[in-house]
C-alpha cells in the first residue's frame, strides 16, 4: 500500500470557528482522516500540509513512526514544535486511522488495548452573564458531566480591548479578580462541593496578578488553575507555584515531549494537557502521557476543537492509565453530528467506544463542502 495524496478541508459550520481536516489517500482505496485545527493559523497550516505532501506521497502508510520522524527532522530549522508539530499531527492521526482500518481494529487496540471501558469528559458552560453561566453549568450537570471549566476573567476586558487569548500580558485589578471569583463561587454553590471545577486563565496575566488570582480562588477548591501566565518562562511559573496551594495545569501551548521534560522534572504543574492535533498526533500524545506517568502526573488532553481531534484524543485516552478527563465543548455536539458519521456514543458525560476500526468515524463530505 502506498500514499497517493493528502487533501485538506477547511470548513466552518460554526460561525467564527473553522476546522481543518486532512485526509490521507492510498492506492488501495483506504483513506485516513486527521485534524490540525488552530484558532488563527488554519490558512498557513493548509499551505504547510501542501508542502508536506512531497515527504509522504509514495510512502507506505504503515510506517507511521518513520514518517513522523522524517517530517520532524526535515523541518528542524523551523523548530518542529508548534507549527510543524501541527502538520505532523494531522498526518499522524490519519495514518493511525488507516492502520486501524487495514487491520480491522480501533486505534486503541493498536496502542496496547484499553485500560477503561469509556472516557470521561469535562465541558465548558456557555453564557456571558453570571446567571447564564450557572444555568448552562447546571444543564451540563443534568446531562451527566461531572466537571466543568471556564474563564471567569475573560469577561473583564482589558481597557475595553477584546479578549483574544494570550496576545498580551494583562494585569488584573482587585475589582476584576473579585468579579471572577464571584462567578466561581456561584458555580460552586449551584453545583455542590463534589462537583469538579477548573479555571482557565488563557496564559495572559502577569505574575503578580496570577498569584493574587490563584490565592483568591483557593477556597473554591479547584481541580486546577490553567495557564495562569505566559508559558515561555518556567521561572515565572515556578514563582506562581511557590506562592499558591492551588494545583496548576499547562500544556496546550507546549508541544512535543521535549517541551514537557522540564515541566515534569521540576514539578511545576499537577496536570498536563497536550493537544493531539497540535503536539504531534496520537504517536506523540502517547509518548507525553507515558513521560507524565513516570512522575505520577495526570493527563487531560486539550481537545476543544473539531470532532476528528476529539476522536483521536479518545482513542489515546482509552489506553492512557494516568488520564484525568478529556476536554470537549458539549454544546458543539449537534454540529459534530452534521459533519461526521457515526456521531460519538456519548452517555452520562463520557464517550464509549463504538468498536469501529481506526478512529471510528468518517467525514460526511457533502456537509464538509457545504460549510
Amino acid at each position: 500500500m502506498k500514499i497517493t495524496d493528502v487533501k485538506t478541508y477547511l470548513t466552518m459550520p460554526l460561525d467564527g470557528l473553522a476546522w481543518l481536516f486532512v485526509e490521507v489517500e492510498t492506492d488501495e482505496g483506504v483513506t485516513g482522516v486527521g485534524e490540525c485545527t488552530d484558532y488563527f493559523s488554519n490558512p498557513h497550516l493548509v499551505r504547510g500540509i501542501e508542502s508536506v505532501k512531497s515527504l509522504v506521497i509514495g510512502e507506505d502508510p504503515a510506517n507511521i513512526e518513520e514518517i513522523w520522524q522524517r517530517i520532524f527532522h526535515v523541518y528542524s530549522d523551523l523548530n518542529p514544535r508548534g507549527y510543524v508539530s501541527h502538520l505532523i499531527s494531522a498526518i499522524d492521526i490519519a495514518l493511525w486511522d488507516i492502520k486501524g482500518k487495514v487491520l480491522g481494529v480501533p486505534v486503541y487496540q493498536l496502542l496496547g488495548g484499553p485500560v477503561r471501558d469509556h472516557v470521561p469528559l469535562y465541558t465548558h458552560p456557555a453564557g456571558e452573564t453570571l446567571e447564564e453561566i450557572v444555568e448552562s453549568a447546571l444543564r451540563m450537570k443534568e446531562e451527566g458531566f461531572e466537571a466543568t471549566k471556564t474563564d471567569p476573567f475573560s469577561r473583564q476586558r482589558s481597557a475595553g480591548k477584546g479578549f483574544h487569548g494570550a496576545d498580551r500580558v494583562e494585569r488584573l485589578s482587585r475589582k476584576a479578580i473579585d468579579e471572577g471569583v464571584a462567578v466561581m463561587d456561584a458555580l460552586r454553590d449551584a453545583l455542590g462541593r463534589d462537583y469538579e471545577l477548573m479555571v482557565d486563565a488563557h496564559a495572559r496575566f502577569d505574575v503578580a496578578s496570577a498569584i493574587t488570582m490563584a490565592n483568591s480562588l483557593e477556597h473554591v477548591d479547584l481541580v486546577w488553575l490553567e495557564e495562569p501566565t505566559h508559558v515561555e518562562n518556567h521561572d515565572s511559573l515556578r514563582q506562581i507555584r511557590e506562592s499558591t496551594n492551588v494545583p496548576l495545569c499547562v500544556g496546550e501551548r507546549h508541544f512535543t515531549r521535549w517541551d514537557y521534560i522540564p515541566l515534569l522534572q521540576q514539578r511545576l504543574v499537577d496536570y498536563i494537557m497536550p493537544d493531539v492535533a497540535w503536539c504531534g498526533g496520537i504517536s506523540e500524545l502517547r509518548r507525553i502521557a507515558a513521560l507524565a506517568e513516570a512522575y505520577f502526573i495526570r493527563v487531560s488532553p486539550h481537545d476543544a476543537l473539531g470532532p476528528v481531534s476529539i476522536a483521536a484524543g479518545f482513542q489515546t485516552c482509552m489506553n492512557t492509565p494516568n488520564l484525568y478527563k478529556q476536554e470537549c465543548v458539549s454544546d458543539w455536539f449537534p454540529t459534530f453530528e452534521k459533519i461526521i458519521t457515526p456521531m460519538f456514543d456519548i452517555r452520562d458525560g463520557s464517550i464509549y467506544p463504538n468498536d469501529r476500526p481506526g478512529l471510528g468515524i468518517e467525514l460526511i463530505h457533502e456537509e464538509i463542502e457545504r460549510y
